[in-house]
């Protein structure tokens, strides 16, 4: 249902089935996972998570690995504040 490398690609799949017969598909929840970091990247101004990501991890499609070791939900607030240290995961975290 994800493709490889989601933040979702190990995250349990279910289904349920309604009252009326329907079944019904999804995802569990996907709980953040605690997340060994080094403030290792700082945030400079005009910077987007993807930007930051590529630079921090060398890949941009990895921004959420950012946003889970910094704890922020909405990519968009990783990069708002200019002069702001990042915690980078290490090498495990993808």
């Amino acid at each position: 249902m994800f493709f490889r490398g989601s933040r979702y690609e190990n995250v349990a799949q279910t289904q349920v089935t309604s009252p009326d017969g329907r079944v019904i598909a999804y995802v569990r929840m996907r709980f953040i996972p605690a997340t060994a970091g080094s403030p290792g990247y700082t945030v400079k101004q005009g910077d987007r998570p993807d930007l930051a990501a590529y630079t921090a991890l060398g890949d941009p499609e990895r921004f959420w690995q950012l946003c889970d070791a910094n704890l922020v939900q909405r990519p968009a607030d990783l990069t708002a504040t200019p002069g702001e240290h990042l915690l980078v995961p290490g090498p495990r975290a993808s």
